[in-house]
């Protein structure tokens, strides 16, 4: 009887080793990425993939650019090349729409303390920027999405993006509704907002580029622009206060290999590290999620990040919920103000 329990015993921690033997072997050697690329592929690869790597000898390819075309087509074909995906918030409650996505193991995450609004069920954030107010140094600063649509005491042209959901958001702050009252957009009274301004914007810019360029080209004097595409420029200004704060986030495509998947956790601890954000930070004006963040960046350069102390507190979180639930009406509406002009 004993040397039958023995035996048992013996043979369950053998296949419990084999088990675990098993899931050694199946690490895999490589991991792929979707990434928006430029300076933002940069700082992920520095900061976040050298580390990973060096602790666990799997290597990470990056490719870009990122789309939900790209997530969705993975999906829908069964051939998932990329484990982590890079998508802008309002793009991750759409792909969980789709079932698109899957949850996060954040147990195996294990992250540094974060901003909760970074720690969604199935989508990991790691890089905050802002939609703020820019313009030429030496010409008069603005405090307010007020005076941006004050074009009596701030004269000039000025240019705003071509997207609905940042737009209405800065309409609406400018006709006066409090940061805390902002969602669920008014709609209405978004389109009101801008049809006093729409005659003195020169420029509905597409891409983020187009904003510095034209202040610097002297075609605006006034514009919005992404954070990244401004901060630390020699010959422009610009203020945090009311900026549109938003996250990108990281998420693992419905059917990824499972064991890609459990190696990909320890690339996202990787991200919530303050220490390794502010690496990052140094390559690009962005900073993660890391509520120690401060601690981490050089003190003189504290007041060009989004989420140091000073500015994450002046400027409005986004929705991206209400954004996504609600894209259809504000697109059609969109269409039409924009035929109207």
């Amino acid at each position: 009887m004993r040397t039958t329990v023995l035996c048992k015993a013996l043979c369950k921690g053998l296949l419990m080793m084999g088990i675990a033997t098993s899931a050694a072997y199946a690490q895999p050697k490589e991991l792929r990425m979707l990434e928006s690329g430029g300076p933002s592929g940069d700082s992920i690869e520095q900061a976040y993939i050298k580390p990973f790597t060096a602790k666990t000898g799997i290597k990470v390819v990056r490719e870009s650019p990122t789309s939900t075309g790209k997530l969705q087509a993975m999906v829908q074909s069964g051939n998932i090349t990329a484990t982590l995906v890079e998508l802008g918030a309002t793009n991750v409650v759409q792909a969980r729409a789709l079932g698109l996505i899957e949850p996060l193991d954040w147990k195996a995450i294990n992250p540094a303390p974060l901003y909760e609004e970074a720690k969604w069920p199935d989508a990991f954030g790691y890089q905050y920027f802002s939609t703020m107010m820019a313009w030429r140094k030496g010409e008069k600063p603005l405090q307010s999405w007020a005076d941006f649509w004050n074009v009596k005491d701030f004269p000039g042209k000025r240019a705003l993006p071509d997207y609905p959901s940042y737009t209405l958001a800065l309409a609406l702050l400018a006709d006066g509704v409090k940061p805390e009252k902002l969602y669920p957009l008014d709609i209405d009274r978004a389109f009101a907002s801008l049809a006093k301004i729409k005659d003195h914007v020169a420029v509905w810019w597409k891409a983020g580029a187009q904003a510095p360029q034209l202040l610097e080209d002297k075609e605006v004097t006034y514009s919005a622009a992404w954070s990244g595409r401004v901060v630390g420029s020699e010959k422009l200004a610009y203020t945090y206060n009311e900026g549109l704060l938003m996250l990108s986030y990281f998420v693992v495509p419905k059917g990824a290999d499972p064991a890609a998947k459990a190696a990909a956790m320890g690339l996202l601890h990787e991200m919530s590290i303050a220490k390794n954000q502010a690496v990052a930070a140094e390559i690009i004006p962005y900073t993660g999620a890391s509520t120690a963040i401060e601690s981490a960046i050089d003190k003189s350069r504290a007041h060009l990040y989004p989420t140091s102390d000073a500015n994450k507190k002046v400027q409005v979180l986004a929705d991206p919920t209400w954004t996504a639930n609600n894209a259809k009406e504000i697109e059609k509406r969109w269409q039409q103000f924009k035929l109207g002009m």
